[in-house]
């Protein structure tokens, strides 16, 4: 419980600094994914759910607090915009623990495990917004128009998800795995402490 709520302190201070959220024109590239993949290594798939949740309420909040993309959506679909947010976060990280725990019983090094885990949750917070911003807004005049290149949207949505993913996986994958196994590492050896 003590982890969860560390992991909770740090995502809210990433949410509500600058730290959070990198933003490169309308859109940012999130953080938020890295405590995320981190708890439910740690803490198993719900661990990973409720902190997926907790990024998606901040997400959500962020589109009424000056975002101007989450405005945008707000402004045409506030319960489409609550989609986009919050289940899909909520699911990368349920899917993030369950994937560890899946790799964890045929990785022999129990290391590549953790990188794995932190490259597939940013991927899959990449693939689960993407898509369900698509599905719910991809008709919308306000997404048609990002895309100035005039290509079909698709192609945007593909283009996005690549500089997106370029940035958010290698982080979620090097931080995320490198310190939810200095923690996991850590928690084992107090817990052999405590036992003698």
């Amino acid at each position: 419980m003590v982890q969860l709520a560390v992991l909770i302190a740090i995502m809210l201070i990433l949410a509500f600094t600058p730290l959070g959220y990198l933003r490169i024109g309308p859109l940012a590239i999130s953080l938020m994914t890295i405590p995320v993949v981190i708890g439910a290594m740690i803490l198993g798939p719900a661990g990973g759910a409720v902190l997926g949740l907790v990024f998606g309420l901040t997400s959500f909040y962020q589109c009424f607090a000056g975002d101007p993309f989450g405005a945008a959506l707000v402004a045409m679909n506030p319960f489409f915009t609550f989609l986009v947010c919050i289940p899909t976060r909520t699911l990368m990280g349920w899917l993030s623990g369950v994937i560890f725990k899946a790799l964890w019983k045929i990785d022999k090094t129990k290391t590549v495990t953790y990188f794995v885990t932190g490259l597939l949750g940013a991927f899959m917070n990449t693939l689960f917004f993407m898509s369900t911003l698509m599905i719910c807004f991809g008709h919308t005049e306000y997404l048609q128009s990002m895309n100035a290149t005039g290509a079909n949207l698709f192609m945007f949505a593909v283009a996005f998800c690549g500089i997106n993913g370029a940035l958010e996986m290698p982080m979620s994958c090097v931080v995320g795995g490198g310190v939810a196994k200095a923690v996991s590492v850590a928690l084992k050896k107090n817990a052999a402490t405590e036992e003698k």
